[in-house]
Parts: C-alpha cells; sequence; structure tokens
C-alpha cells in the first residue's frame, strides 16, 4: 500500500503499544479509512456499586476511566480526535461510541473540530445491566455518532449491503444487539472480564460491513482487547490498534491471531447503484433491449404508455420522459420512471430498471450477473 501504511509500519495492520496521543502522532496523515473509537467514558463512578444481594457489580472502575474533571476529559477528547481527524483520508469516516457521560460532549468536539456527521446511531442493548438502585431508568442504549473527515467527504456506505442484509429493508438507525456475554467475552486467569467494556462483534461487523471497503484500513485508538481488528480481519479489513495497557494488548494479539479471514468472494458487498455508470432509457432503445412502439405499463396496468423514437413515453396527449411521464399519470410532482414503467415478458410485468443491468453488459461496463433481460 506504500505511502498509504502507518509510519515505520512493514504492514497496514498492527498493534501499537504506548500511549493513544504518542502513537497518532507517529502515524502518517491521510493514511487510515476509518476510525472506531471506543473511548474512556468518564463515568465519575464515586464508589463501589453494589446488587441488592450486596454483592459487588463489576464495573468500570479502572484508573484509565478517570479525569480531574470535565475540562480535562474534553482536552483529551479534543486532542484525540484532532489527530484521527489528521489521519483520515479526506473521504474517511469516523465512528464514536457513548454513554449519556460523554457522548454529548463528544458531539461537540467532534462538530468543532470539522468532522461532519452522518448520522447518530442508538445500539439498544438486549440484555442490559439493571438499575440496581432504581433510582434511574435501566440504562439500555449506547450512543454512535458517525461523521465525515469534513463535510465534503464521500464516505463510503455500502447501502445495499445492509438494505439485503435487513430483508430489503433500509436499515435503520436503531440497533438492536445483546451486550458482550458468554463465550464472546474474554476472561482473564482468574476468570474476571478480561475488559470491562467489551463491545460485541456484531456491532463492528454492522459497522465495517456498512462503512468499508476490503483492503481498507480501519484505526481503532482505544483497543482494548481487539474486537475491531478480530473483526475487520475476518471481513479482509487492514487495522491499527493502539493500546497502552500490556494486557489488554496481550489478549487482543493471541485472540486476532485465532481469526481466519473470509475468503475474497465472502467479503464482497453489492455494488452502489449510485456509483454506477449512467445508462438513459434512450440508450436502451438504441441497443435495441426495447423497441419504439412498445408499451409500458405501472404495476397495477392501470396505465399504459407507448415508447417513442427518441427515448419518450406517450399516453393519452402526454409525450415526456419516462421520470415525467410517470409523474403526470400519478398527478404527483416526481417519479422514479426506472421502477415505475413495467414491461411485458414471458406474461409477467418487470420493471424496466433490470433492462439496465443488460445494457450494462452489452456496453461493457457492469460485471454484476444478469438476473433478467427483455426478450
Amino acid at each position: 500500500m506504500g505511502s498509504r501504511r502507518a509510519k515505520g509500519q512493514s504492514a497496514a495492520s498492527a498493534i501499537l503499544l504506548g500511549d493513544c496521543l504518542d502513537k497518532l502522532r507517529g502515524l502518517a496523515t491521510a493514511s487510515v479509512d476509518l476510525v472506531f473509537a471506543d473511548p474512556p467514558y468518564n463515568l465519575q463512578l464515586a464508589g463501589d456499586l453494589m446488587r441488592p444481594n450486596n454483592t459487588r457489580v463489576d464495573g468500570v472502575d479502572d484508573a484509565w476511566d478517570k479525569f480531574q474533571d470535565f475540562a480535562a476529559y474534553d482536552a483529551f477528547c479534543r486532542d484525540w480526535l484532532s489527530e484521527c481527524r489528521r489521519v483520515l483520508r479526506p473521504d474517511g469516516a469516523l465512528w464514536v461510541i457513548g454513554s449519556y457521560h460523554n457522548i454529548f460532549r463528544l458531539g461537540v468536539a467532534i462538530q468543532d473540530l470539522g468532522f461532519w456527521i452522518q448520522n447518530d446511531v442508538i445500539w439498544r442493548k438486549v440484555n442490559p445491566m439493571p438499575n440496581f438502585r432504581g433510582k434511574r431508568f435501566t440504562n439500555a442504549h449506547e450512543t454512535l455518532i458517525w461523521a465525515g473527515q469534513n463535510r465534503k467527504s464521500r464516505v463510503t456506505f455500502n447501502y445495499e449491503s445492509l438494505k439485503a442484509s435487513n430483508d430489503d429493508l433500509q436499515m435503520r438507525s436503531d440497533w438492536l444487539f445483546p451486550i458482550c456475554s458468554g463465550p464472546e467475552r474474554l476472561k482473564d486467569d482468574g476468570g474476571r472480564k478480561a475488559h470491562p467494556t467489551q463491545k460485541p462483534e456484531a456491532l463492528l461487523h454492522r459497522i465495517i460491513i456498512g462503512c468499508t471497503n476490503p483492503g481498507d484500513v480501519v484505526l481503532d485508538p482505544f483497543f482494548g482487547t481487539g474486537t475491531t481488528g478480530a473483526v475487520a480481519k475476518r471481513l479482509g479489513r487492514q487495522f491499527i490498534g493502539i493500546e497502552r495497557d500490556p494486557d489488554y494488548a496481550r489478549a487482543a494479539q493471541e485472540r486476532i491471531a485465532k481469526v481466519q479471514p473470509l475468503s475474497p468472494d465472502a467479503i464482497d458487498t453489492l455494488p452502489s447503484k449510485r456509483a454506477e455508470p449512467r445508462v438513459p432509457f434512450g440508450t436502451i432503445l438504441e441497443l435495441g433491449i426495447l423497441e419504439p412502439g412498445q408499451k409500458l405499463f405501472d404495476a397495477r396496468r392501470k396505465f399504459r404508455a407507448e415508447v417513442r423514437a427518441d427515448g419518450t413515453l406517450a399516453h393519452a396527449g402526454n409525450q415526456a420522459s419516462i421520470h415525467r411521464l410517470g409523474a403526470i399519470v400519478q398527478g404527483k410532482a416526481a417519479c422514479n420512471g426506472w421502477t415505475y414503467w413495467h414491461f411485458e415478458a414471458e406474461g409477467k410485468l418487470k420493471p424496466i430498471d433490470v433492462l439496465r443491468d443488460e445494457a450494462k453488459r452489452q456496453l461493457g461496463l457492469s460485471r454484476r450477473p444478469i438476473l433478467v433481460a427483455a426478450e
């Protein structure tokens, strides 16, 4: 990958042991495609949290989550966010996860530093930890912020793949996953959690599939026990993980070494229709895929239009483009004519949109399989 690699690294995938800011400053500018950050939440716990049976909750009380005050936490976050923005490519993106303790402070910093927010996403936990004191609602979700490196960033978004994985429905911004538990939860030699805030691989799987392409470099500046690296390796992405705790880094190294990457065919994502070469309706006629005089219908056969040689459609004294005529017959301001108008083949109506694949095949513009062709 040449200059796209981190400075001093012989390969993109690496675990860097040391302070987050020091290691970030050693990475090359514009060398990373995606940052996933799970920073300290600054929970501000004043003492032990006890269950009703007087047993202690194994929560987050580590030194790395403690800051003197909000000002110290804000300064720390702005420093690492600034470095992450520097190492991101112009079309790169950032994902940050947090709770109500810190996510709003992170959101302000993200916008102040010039990132451009694409979405916030709610991770709703199937099995959240109960509220033992009974003084607040059960904290059953965490919030993620997805932002481009800047306002003009053309961030990767594999919309078609996410929609297909969601039973052909648009992927929503509320995600339902269990917290990390069972065999996935790493344990230390004493049987305790190896890391108190280990995230589920399912969460990273969706982010990496949705917002990167095979071979991309994913940076995690708070690597912990390596969930980001494990998922990235399995999905054919490179990763850079920064971790200052040698025990966490060692657990991550051992975990990732056991991961078997999927085959190149298995990690292919559906191509974005918006990124595909444009094929005008007139080209469908010029290639002989449809003929002038052929009839097109809406899905219910309520309207019938005739194809004209100039690439327009005619119906009831109106003649216009496929989009404009579709809007006219429905009494609407706009219409996607590619999905509204249908041709008849083998006694069935099929949207003319499928004919664009045949046109791309003839023009040598597409490697996708042709599912339907006009007769």
